[in-house]
Protein backbone atom coordinates (compact mmCIF):
# COMPACT_ATOMS: atom_id res chain seq x y z
CA UNK A 1 0.00 0.00 0.00
CA UNK A 2 1.36 3.06 -1.29
CA UNK A 3 0.93 6.60 -0.06
CA UNK A 4 -1.67 8.88 -2.37
CA UNK A 5 -0.95 12.64 -2.82
CA UNK A 6 -4.27 14.23 -2.51
CA UNK A 7 -5.29 15.24 -6.42
CA UNK A 8 -3.07 18.17 -8.16
CA UNK A 9 -0.02 17.90 -5.86
CA UNK A 10 3.07 16.89 -8.13
CA UNK A 11 5.10 14.09 -6.70
CA UNK A 12 8.35 15.85 -7.17
CA UNK A 13 6.63 18.59 -4.78
CA UNK A 14 5.15 15.82 -2.26
CA UNK A 15 8.99 14.57 -1.85
CA UNK A 16 10.42 17.86 -0.89
CA UNK A 17 7.67 18.51 1.41
CA UNK A 18 8.64 15.29 3.15
CA UNK A 19 12.14 16.28 3.29
CA UNK A 20 10.47 19.99 4.89
CA UNK A 21 8.31 17.93 7.01
CA UNK A 22 11.11 15.19 8.37
CA UNK A 23 13.41 18.42 9.23
CA UNK A 24 10.99 20.06 11.19
CA UNK A 25 10.20 16.91 13.36
CA UNK A 26 13.57 16.35 14.22
CA UNK A 27 13.68 20.11 15.57
CA UNK A 28 10.54 19.56 17.75
CA UNK A 29 11.29 15.90 18.56
CA UNK A 30 14.34 16.40 20.48
CA UNK A 31 12.80 18.87 23.36
CA UNK A 32 10.37 16.86 23.30
CA UNK A 33 12.23 13.47 23.92
CA UNK A 34 14.47 15.39 26.80
CA UNK A 35 11.13 16.21 28.84
CA UNK A 36 10.22 12.66 28.86
CA UNK A 37 13.36 11.67 29.46
CA UNK A 38 14.54 13.96 32.06
CA UNK A 39 11.33 13.10 34.50
CA UNK A 40 11.73 9.00 33.46
CA UNK A 41 14.98 9.12 35.20
CA UNK A 42 13.56 10.59 38.71
CA UNK A 43 10.21 9.83 38.73
CA UNK A 44 10.58 6.70 40.60
CA UNK A 45 12.89 8.31 42.98
CA UNK A 46 10.46 10.81 43.78
CA UNK A 47 7.68 8.45 44.12
CA UNK A 48 9.63 6.52 46.23
CA UNK A 49 10.98 9.22 48.59
CA UNK A 50 7.13 10.34 48.78
CA UNK A 51 6.06 7.02 49.95
CA UNK A 52 8.73 5.47 51.73
CA UNK A 53 8.53 2.38 49.39
CA UNK A 54 9.22 0.71 46.49
CA UNK A 55 5.13 -0.79 46.49
CA UNK A 56 3.73 2.08 44.69
CA UNK A 57 7.03 3.83 43.25
CA UNK A 58 6.11 2.88 39.84
CA UNK A 59 2.68 4.76 40.10
CA UNK A 60 3.89 7.97 38.67
CA UNK A 61 5.31 6.30 35.39
CA UNK A 62 1.96 4.07 35.35
CA UNK A 63 -0.01 7.35 35.54
CA UNK A 64 2.14 8.96 32.79
CA UNK A 65 1.76 6.37 30.12
CA UNK A 66 -1.91 5.90 31.14
CA UNK A 67 -2.65 9.70 30.03
CA UNK A 68 -0.72 9.09 27.25
CA UNK A 69 -2.98 6.20 26.53
CA UNK A 70 -5.78 8.28 27.48
CA UNK A 71 -4.95 10.86 25.04
CA UNK A 72 -4.01 8.58 21.78
CA UNK A 73 -7.92 8.25 20.44
CA UNK A 74 -9.08 11.22 20.85
CA UNK A 75 -5.66 13.04 19.37
CA UNK A 76 -6.31 10.34 16.34
CA UNK A 77 -10.02 12.28 15.89
CA UNK A 78 -8.52 15.57 16.31
CA UNK A 79 -6.09 15.25 13.60
CA UNK A 80 -8.41 13.07 11.34
CA UNK A 81 -10.87 16.41 11.68
CA UNK A 82 -8.19 19.07 11.68
CA UNK A 83 -4.77 17.46 10.67
CA UNK A 84 -1.46 16.98 12.36
CA UNK A 85 -0.16 20.16 13.45
CA UNK A 86 -3.31 21.20 15.60
CA UNK A 87 -2.94 17.95 16.92
CA UNK A 88 0.63 17.73 18.05
CA UNK A 89 0.49 21.44 19.33
CA UNK A 90 -2.78 20.75 21.62
CA UNK A 91 -0.97 17.56 23.20
CA UNK A 92 2.48 19.26 23.74
CA UNK A 93 0.09 22.09 25.44
CA UNK A 94 -1.14 19.41 27.73
CA UNK A 95 1.88 18.12 28.33
CA UNK A 96 3.61 20.94 29.78
CA UNK A 97 0.27 22.06 31.87
CA UNK A 98 1.13 17.85 33.59
CA UNK A 99 4.56 19.14 34.44
CA UNK A 100 3.77 21.67 36.37
CA UNK A 101 0.87 20.21 37.52
CA UNK A 102 3.27 17.08 38.51
CA UNK A 103 6.11 19.74 39.92
CA UNK A 104 3.46 21.12 42.31
CA UNK A 105 2.34 18.37 43.98
CA UNK A 106 5.85 16.63 44.27
CA UNK A 107 7.17 20.01 45.90
CA UNK A 108 3.61 19.81 48.26
CA UNK A 109 3.98 16.36 49.08
CA UNK A 110 0.83 15.54 47.63
CA UNK A 111 1.09 12.54 46.01
CA UNK A 112 -2.13 12.78 44.54
CA UNK A 113 -1.91 15.48 42.97
CA UNK A 114 1.78 14.47 41.64
CA UNK A 115 -0.60 11.43 39.58
CA UNK A 116 -2.82 13.56 38.64
CA UNK A 117 -0.20 15.86 36.95
CA UNK A 118 1.73 12.61 35.47
CA UNK A 119 -1.33 11.73 34.08
CA UNK A 120 -1.54 14.89 31.91
CA UNK A 121 1.93 15.30 31.21
CA UNK A 122 0.86 11.60 29.31
CA UNK A 123 -0.37 13.91 26.77
CA UNK A 124 3.29 15.14 25.52
CA UNK A 125 4.74 11.88 25.35
CA UNK A 126 1.09 11.01 23.31
CA UNK A 127 2.25 13.66 20.88
CA UNK A 128 6.06 12.44 20.67
CA UNK A 129 4.60 9.35 20.17
CA UNK A 130 2.81 10.09 17.14
CA UNK A 131 5.49 11.98 15.55
CA UNK A 132 6.92 8.82 13.82
CA UNK A 133 3.31 8.70 12.24
CA UNK A 134 3.60 11.68 10.59
CA UNK A 135 6.94 11.25 9.16
CA UNK A 136 5.32 8.26 7.57
CA UNK A 137 2.26 10.22 6.32
CA UNK A 138 4.02 11.45 2.95
CA UNK A 139 6.85 8.64 2.71
CA UNK A 140 6.69 6.29 -0.02
CA UNK A 141 6.40 2.44 0.91
CA UNK A 142 9.96 1.50 0.49
CA UNK A 143 10.98 4.49 2.16
CA UNK A 144 8.79 4.33 5.37
CA UNK A 145 10.84 2.65 7.62
CA UNK A 146 13.33 4.77 6.91
CA UNK A 147 11.25 7.62 7.53
CA UNK A 148 10.04 6.52 10.89
CA UNK A 149 13.59 5.37 12.28
CA UNK A 150 15.10 8.61 11.39
CA UNK A 151 12.68 10.61 13.58
CA UNK A 152 12.97 7.60 16.13
CA UNK A 153 16.46 8.38 15.82
CA UNK A 154 17.41 12.32 16.16
CA UNK A 155 15.18 11.90 19.67
CA UNK A 156 18.33 10.07 20.91
CA UNK A 157 19.81 13.95 21.38
CA UNK A 158 16.45 14.57 23.60
CA UNK A 159 16.70 11.71 25.13
CA UNK A 160 20.22 10.96 25.95
CA UNK A 161 20.88 14.55 27.23
CA UNK A 162 17.59 14.42 29.14
CA UNK A 163 18.95 12.13 32.07
CA UNK A 164 22.71 13.87 31.38
CA UNK A 165 21.22 16.78 32.37
CA UNK A 166 19.29 15.96 35.18
CA UNK A 167 21.75 16.40 37.74
CA UNK A 168 21.71 20.32 36.61
CA UNK A 169 17.74 20.16 36.77
CA UNK A 170 18.07 19.01 40.17
CA UNK A 171 20.83 21.55 41.29
CA UNK A 172 18.56 24.22 39.95
CA UNK A 173 15.53 23.36 41.59
CA UNK A 174 17.62 23.21 44.68
CA UNK A 175 18.46 27.07 43.68
CA UNK A 176 15.11 28.34 43.53
CA UNK A 177 14.50 26.36 47.02
CA UNK A 178 12.86 22.94 45.68
CA UNK A 179 13.04 19.64 46.47
CA UNK A 180 15.91 18.54 44.20
CA UNK A 181 13.47 16.20 42.12
CA UNK A 182 11.52 18.79 40.91
CA UNK A 183 13.66 20.43 38.69
CA UNK A 184 13.59 18.35 35.87
CA UNK A 185 9.99 18.71 36.08
CA UNK A 186 10.13 22.33 35.17
CA UNK A 187 12.51 22.08 32.30
CA UNK A 188 10.18 19.65 31.22
CA UNK A 189 7.07 21.97 30.83
CA UNK A 190 9.27 24.71 29.57
CA UNK A 191 10.70 21.99 26.69
CA UNK A 192 6.97 20.88 25.42
CA UNK A 193 6.39 24.61 24.93
CA UNK A 194 9.23 24.59 22.63
CA UNK A 195 8.32 21.82 20.75
CA UNK A 196 5.11 22.72 20.64
CA UNK A 197 5.96 26.41 19.50
CA UNK A 198 7.95 24.52 16.36
CA UNK A 199 5.24 22.62 15.12
CA UNK A 200 2.93 25.48 15.26
CA UNK A 201 5.34 28.03 13.21
CA UNK A 202 6.82 25.25 10.89
CA UNK A 203 4.71 22.26 10.20
CA UNK A 204 3.23 24.01 7.02
CA UNK A 205 1.59 22.57 5.10
CA UNK A 206 0.18 19.94 7.19
CA UNK A 207 1.45 16.34 5.92
CA UNK A 208 -2.21 14.20 6.59
CA UNK A 209 -3.73 17.08 4.44
CA UNK A 210 -1.52 16.45 1.08
CA UNK A 211 -2.01 13.03 1.64
CA UNK A 212 -6.40 13.55 1.55
CA UNK A 213 -6.03 11.91 4.85
CA UNK A 214 -8.41 15.26 6.91
CA UNK A 215 -11.93 15.20 6.71
CA UNK A 216 -13.65 18.03 8.86
CA UNK A 217 -16.88 15.89 9.22
CA UNK A 218 -15.13 12.76 10.51
CA UNK A 219 -16.82 11.74 13.59
CA UNK A 220 -16.04 13.34 16.89
CA UNK A 221 -14.08 10.73 19.38
CA UNK A 222 -16.26 8.26 20.91
CA UNK A 223 -13.25 6.18 22.40
CA UNK A 224 -15.34 2.84 22.46
CA UNK A 225 -17.07 2.61 19.67
CA UNK A 226 -13.91 4.11 17.84
CA UNK A 227 -11.52 1.33 19.21
CA UNK A 228 -14.14 -1.37 18.61
CA UNK A 229 -14.11 -0.05 14.78
CA UNK A 230 -10.13 -0.03 14.68
CA UNK A 231 -9.56 -3.16 16.38
CA UNK A 232 -11.92 -4.99 13.68
CA UNK A 233 -9.82 -3.37 10.82
CA UNK A 234 -6.35 -4.36 12.79
CA UNK A 235 -8.18 -7.93 13.43
CA UNK A 236 -8.87 -8.52 9.91
CA UNK A 237 -5.02 -8.47 9.24
CA UNK A 238 -2.47 -10.86 10.37
CA UNK A 239 0.27 -7.86 10.16
CA UNK A 240 -1.80 -5.03 11.90
CA UNK A 241 -2.50 -7.54 14.41
CA UNK A 242 1.77 -8.42 14.81
CA UNK A 243 2.20 -4.74 14.21
CA UNK A 244 -0.01 -3.91 17.78
CA UNK A 245 1.65 -6.92 19.55
CA UNK A 246 5.39 -5.88 18.72
CA UNK A 247 5.12 -2.09 19.76
CA UNK A 248 2.70 -3.16 22.57
CA UNK A 249 4.92 -6.25 23.86
CA UNK A 250 8.27 -4.21 23.56
CA UNK A 251 7.03 -1.34 25.38
CA UNK A 252 5.77 -3.73 28.68
CA UNK A 253 8.90 -5.32 28.62
CA UNK A 254 10.99 -2.18 28.31
CA UNK A 255 8.96 -0.15 30.62
CA UNK A 256 8.49 -2.64 33.44
CA UNK A 257 12.18 -3.35 33.71
CA UNK A 258 13.50 0.55 33.10
CA UNK A 259 11.22 1.28 35.79
CA UNK A 260 12.86 -0.36 38.71
CA UNK A 261 16.23 -0.45 37.86
CA UNK A 262 17.16 3.10 39.36
CA UNK A 263 15.69 1.89 43.04
CA UNK A 264 17.42 -1.53 42.39
CA UNK A 265 20.72 0.58 41.68
CA UNK A 266 19.61 2.79 44.62
CA UNK A 267 19.61 -0.69 47.10
CA UNK A 268 23.05 -1.61 45.83
CA UNK A 269 24.19 1.95 46.57
CA UNK A 270 24.74 2.92 43.12
CA UNK A 271 21.66 5.60 42.99
CA UNK A 272 24.57 7.87 41.53
CA UNK A 273 24.84 6.19 38.49
CA UNK A 274 21.38 5.95 37.42
CA UNK A 275 20.69 8.39 35.48
CA UNK A 276 23.86 7.65 33.16
CA UNK A 277 22.37 3.76 33.22
CA UNK A 278 19.24 5.35 31.56
CA UNK A 279 21.05 7.53 29.69
CA UNK A 280 22.95 4.31 28.29
CA UNK A 281 19.58 2.66 27.87
CA UNK A 282 18.19 5.54 25.82
CA UNK A 283 20.92 5.38 23.25
CA UNK A 284 19.65 1.85 22.85
CA UNK A 285 16.16 2.81 22.34
CA UNK A 286 16.95 5.59 19.97
CA UNK A 287 21.12 5.55 18.90
CA UNK A 288 20.49 3.00 16.35
CA UNK A 289 17.68 3.64 14.35
CA UNK A 290 18.32 4.67 10.94
CA UNK A 291 20.14 1.55 10.76
CA UNK A 292 17.00 -0.33 12.19
CA UNK A 293 14.92 1.27 9.83
CA UNK A 294 17.13 0.50 6.55
CA UNK A 295 17.08 -2.93 8.53
CA UNK A 296 13.13 -3.49 8.49
CA UNK A 297 13.07 -1.85 5.14
CA UNK A 298 15.39 -4.31 3.65
CA UNK A 299 14.63 -7.58 5.55
CA UNK A 300 10.76 -7.13 6.44
CA UNK A 301 8.89 -5.73 9.20
CA UNK A 302 8.06 -9.34 10.02
CA UNK A 303 11.70 -10.63 10.44
CA UNK A 304 12.87 -7.50 11.95
CA UNK A 305 9.88 -8.21 15.00
CA UNK A 306 11.62 -11.73 15.27
CA UNK A 307 15.03 -10.18 15.80
CA UNK A 308 13.82 -7.31 17.78
CA UNK A 309 12.59 -10.26 19.82
CA UNK A 310 15.67 -11.99 20.62
CA UNK A 311 17.60 -8.61 21.26
CA UNK A 312 14.70 -7.65 24.11
CA UNK A 313 14.94 -10.96 25.91
CA UNK A 314 18.73 -10.92 25.65
CA UNK A 315 19.02 -7.32 27.28
CA UNK A 316 16.34 -8.82 30.33
CA UNK A 317 18.61 -12.01 30.79
CA UNK A 318 21.53 -9.56 31.17
CA UNK A 319 19.56 -7.18 33.47
CA UNK A 320 18.99 -10.54 35.99
CA UNK A 321 23.04 -11.05 35.13
CA UNK A 322 23.42 -8.10 36.77
CA UNK A 323 22.70 -8.95 39.96
CA UNK A 324 26.22 -10.99 39.88
CA UNK A 325 28.12 -8.80 37.99
CA UNK A 326 27.41 -5.41 38.05
CA UNK A 327 29.11 -3.66 34.82
CA UNK A 328 25.90 -5.65 33.13
CA UNK A 329 23.68 -3.64 34.07
CA UNK A 330 24.57 -1.13 31.48
CA UNK A 331 25.12 -4.21 29.03
CA UNK A 332 21.15 -5.27 29.40
CA UNK A 333 19.44 -1.84 29.62
CA UNK A 334 21.45 -1.05 26.23
CA UNK A 335 20.19 -4.24 24.53
CA UNK A 336 16.60 -3.41 26.49
CA UNK A 337 16.71 -0.26 24.63
CA UNK A 338 17.88 -1.97 20.80
CA UNK A 339 14.82 -4.60 21.54
CA UNK A 340 12.56 -1.85 22.03
CA UNK A 341 13.80 0.22 19.13
CA UNK A 342 13.60 -2.67 16.83
CA UNK A 343 9.87 -3.70 17.66
CA UNK A 344 8.27 0.08 17.90
CA UNK A 345 9.82 0.52 14.08
CA UNK A 346 9.04 -2.89 12.98
CA UNK A 347 5.65 -2.67 14.41
CA UNK A 348 4.69 0.61 13.36
CA UNK A 349 5.72 0.13 10.09
CA UNK A 350 3.98 -2.78 9.65
CA UNK A 351 0.84 -1.07 10.98
CA UNK A 352 0.85 1.40 8.77
CA UNK A 353 0.88 -0.85 5.63
CA UNK A 354 -1.18 -3.75 6.78
CA UNK A 355 -4.57 -1.30 7.23
CA UNK A 356 -6.83 0.95 4.06
CA UNK A 357 -5.96 4.58 3.74
CA UNK A 358 -9.27 5.50 4.88
CA UNK A 359 -8.79 3.46 8.41
CA UNK A 360 -5.09 4.40 8.96
CA UNK A 361 -5.46 7.51 11.22
CA UNK A 362 -7.84 5.71 13.83
CA UNK A 363 -5.73 2.50 13.69
CA UNK A 364 -2.40 4.37 14.73
CA UNK A 365 -4.57 5.83 17.69
CA UNK A 366 -5.50 2.30 18.43
CA UNK A 367 -1.94 1.16 18.46
CA UNK A 368 -0.61 3.72 20.47
CA UNK A 369 -3.76 3.42 23.29
CA UNK A 370 -2.69 -0.91 23.65
CA UNK A 371 1.08 0.54 23.71
CA UNK A 372 0.58 2.84 26.27
CA UNK A 373 -1.68 0.69 28.22
CA UNK A 374 0.46 -1.95 28.53
CA UNK A 375 3.56 0.11 29.26
CA UNK A 376 0.86 1.61 32.27
CA UNK A 377 0.06 -1.86 33.49
CA UNK A 378 3.96 -3.26 33.66
CA UNK A 379 4.71 0.36 35.22
CA UNK A 380 2.33 0.05 37.79
CA UNK A 381 3.21 -3.98 38.55
CA UNK A 382 6.74 -3.56 38.55
CA UNK A 383 6.54 -2.09 42.04
CA UNK A 384 4.80 -4.49 43.47
CA UNK A 385 6.70 -7.40 41.70
CA UNK A 386 10.32 -5.72 42.62
CA UNK A 387 9.04 -5.35 46.33
CA UNK A 388 7.62 -9.03 46.73
CA UNK A 389 9.20 -11.40 44.63
CA UNK A 390 12.55 -9.06 43.46
CA UNK A 391 14.33 -6.88 40.92
CA UNK A 392 15.31 -10.72 38.84
CA UNK A 393 11.83 -12.17 38.44
CA UNK A 394 10.50 -8.90 37.07
CA UNK A 395 13.16 -8.62 34.36
CA UNK A 396 12.52 -12.79 34.25
CA UNK A 397 8.83 -11.71 33.00
CA UNK A 398 10.19 -9.15 30.50
CA UNK A 399 12.01 -12.71 29.15
CA UNK A 400 9.11 -14.68 29.32
CA UNK A 401 7.13 -12.19 27.34
CA UNK A 402 9.60 -11.52 24.80
CA UNK A 403 9.80 -15.02 24.09
CA UNK A 404 6.25 -14.97 23.40
CA UNK A 405 6.15 -12.49 21.29
CA UNK A 406 9.02 -13.78 19.05
CA UNK A 407 6.62 -17.52 18.80
CA UNK A 408 3.51 -15.47 18.05
CA UNK A 409 6.20 -13.72 15.16
CA UNK A 410 6.67 -17.27 13.67
CA UNK A 411 3.06 -17.91 13.70
CA UNK A 412 2.18 -14.56 11.59
CA UNK A 413 5.02 -15.18 9.30
CA UNK A 414 3.48 -18.33 8.49
CA UNK A 415 -0.07 -18.11 8.12
CA UNK A 416 1.51 -14.95 6.17
CA UNK A 417 3.37 -17.36 3.33
CA UNK A 418 -0.10 -19.50 3.82
CA UNK A 419 -2.07 -16.86 2.47
CA UNK A 420 0.43 -14.82 0.07
CA UNK A 421 0.65 -12.00 2.05
CA UNK A 422 3.43 -10.29 0.88
CA UNK A 423 3.24 -6.30 1.15
CA UNK A 424 4.95 -5.11 3.97
CA UNK A 425 6.39 -7.95 5.37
Amino acid sequence: MTTAPAPGIDVAELADTQRRTLNVLRLAVVPGQAAVAGTVAVVSLLAKDMLGSDRLAGLGSAAFTLGAATVSIPLAAFMRRRGRRPGLVLALLGGSAGAAVAATGGQLRWFWLFVIGMFLFGSGQAATLQARYVAADLAVEHDRARAIGAIVWIGTLGAVFGPVFTPFEKDVGGWLGLDEFIGPYLFAGVLFLVGAIVYSVLLRPDPLELVGGVDPNAERARPIIQVRRSYSVIRASPGAMLGIVAMAGSQAAMVGVMTMTPPHMEDHDHGDLSALVIAVHIVGMFGLAPLVGRFVDRVGAVRAIQYGAVVLGAGTVAAVAAGYVPAMIFIGLFLLGLGWNIGLIGGTTLLTASVPQHARVEAQGTGDLTLSLCGAVAAFGSGFIKQGWGYHILADAATVLAGLMLVYAWMTQSRMTRDGVTAAA
